[in-house]
């Protein structure tokens, strides 16, 4: 009896023991997947699903997957973006600019070569965006989002028959209601179009002409911006912005007054594409940042939250996707009756010469700082009149304090 309770004594221990230690492997896995890494991720802000209103945390799923860590920062254009890091800023390992600016951080040498044995999801990205004009060879980026710029315009403000040309945005009727970007190569855009002038030009000329057409435009202007334009259409603020048809989709779910055209003249289309740029130290684990991106769950959740047009099959074959976009909106995302490949190579921005982008950052420039040299202008005058009033008004008490005593 005495050796039965030993034996199962001795059992009992050895089970107790096993389980101990598988609860200590599984302990030190966890820990060692906590510590995995970290990734910096500069991105477009509002252009991810972010776990906010019940939506799919696409970051913290990421983390939870693979133990890498992410740390998420946002720009508000493919200029700002570029600027920081031209100046220096390293430590980021994956980034999401536009179209032009790709190819121009491609000429300049500033972007990793992709392993595509790290991102086995790529084939599920439509061959209508394989190798496209700024990634001719297909090894520096993903495809991430594509999407067209239109006219968001607030129904109960501005008349209908005003609507359909780039011309609303120059009709004196809406003076201050007018929201112009705040980017050189975007402003610039939305007069070009209106022109008829190509916005990949490098003519000087046209440039300038599309110069004095947003000259003309300013004093309609409200303010320039760019992340600004959801709090001031959904408000109210201002009643006419150009933007992407993506967010007027997220706007007017907030606001029933908004609408959206795309103009007749034709307008930007662009796509969007996740590199790693160069000096990344963590190539390997940016890979499988955007390897997850391009899975169904995160994929389909981006495509929901920020409502642009996805390049990813799983995305458009997606019941769920569908049912959710509707019929109108899909519509808005995805013209059937326009041939992508042809409008895309027309309308695109495109990189641009040194001397042409020298050129087009003088012109911005001088808009700016017309504008700025306007107000300074208007408050030197009110206060050198404030302190010619007071000067007058003390010139009065002086004297008649003089005249009371002599």
């Amino acid at each position: 009896m005495k050796r039965i309770l030993s034996a199962f004594t001795a059992c009992f221990l050895l089970i107790f023991e096993l389980l101990l230690l598988a609860s200590c492997d599984s302990e030190q896995e966890t820990k060692k997947q906590q510590v995995k890494g970290t990734i910096n991720v500069y991105n477009w802000g509002e252009y991810i699903s972010d776990g906010s209103e019940g939506s799919f945390d696409v970051n913290a799923a990421f983390t939870e997957a693979t133990g890498i860590k992410v740390n998420y920062t946002t720009y508000a254009s493919n200029e700002d973006m570029y600027a920081k890091l031209k100046s220096g800023a390293t430590g980021y390992d994956v980034i999401i600019p536009s179209d032009y600016m790709i190819k121009r951080l491609l000429d300049e040498g500033m972007l990793e070569k992709l392993d595509f044995e790290n991102i086995p999801n790529y084939k599920y990205i439509s061959e209508d965006f394989h190798n496209p004009y700024y990634d001719p060879t297909n090894e520096y980026t993903v495809p991430y989002t594509y999407g067209m710029v239109g006219i968001i315009y607030n129904t109960s403000r501005v008349d209908e028959e005003d609507t359909g040309s780039w011309d609303l945005m120059w009709n004196e009727k809406y003076k201050g209601d007018i929201l112009q970007y705040n980017n050189s190569r975007d402003a610039f855009g939305t007069a070009m179009y209106r022109l008829g002038i190509s916005v990949n030009t490098e003519n000087e000329e046209e440039w300038r002409m599309a110069l004095d057409s947003l000259a003309e435009q300013k004093e309609l202007v409200q303010s320039y911006v760019m992340d600004e334009i959801f709090n001031k259409m959904e408000s109210g603020e201002a009643a006419i912005a150009s933007y992407y048809a993506g967010d007027y989709l997220v706007m007017s779910e907030n606001n029933e007054d908004l609408a959206f055209y795309y103009p007749e003249e034709g307008t930007n289309i662009f796509i969007d594409a996740m590199c790693i740029p160069k000096g990344s130290k963590n190539k390997s684990l940016a890979e499988e940042y955007i390897n997850f991106m391009l899975s169904a769950e995160a994929a389909i959740a981006n495509a929901e939250y920020i409502c642009y047009a996805s390049p990813n099959t799983l995305v458009r074959e997606s019941e769920e996707y569908i049912e959710y976009m509707g019929e109108d909106w899909l519509e808005l995302l995805y013209p059937e009756n326009m041939d992508f490949a042809k409008e895309y190579d027309k309308n695109c921005y495109k990189s641009l010469p040194s001397e042409t982008l020298a050129l087009v950052n003088s012109l911005w420039e001088e808009l700016k700082i017309d504008s700025t040299l306007g107000v300074g202008i208007y408050l030197s005058c009110i206060g050198i009149i404030s302190l010619l009033v007071v000067w007058a008004v003390y010139t009065i008490i002086i004297k008649k304090k003089r005249s009371k005593y002599y």
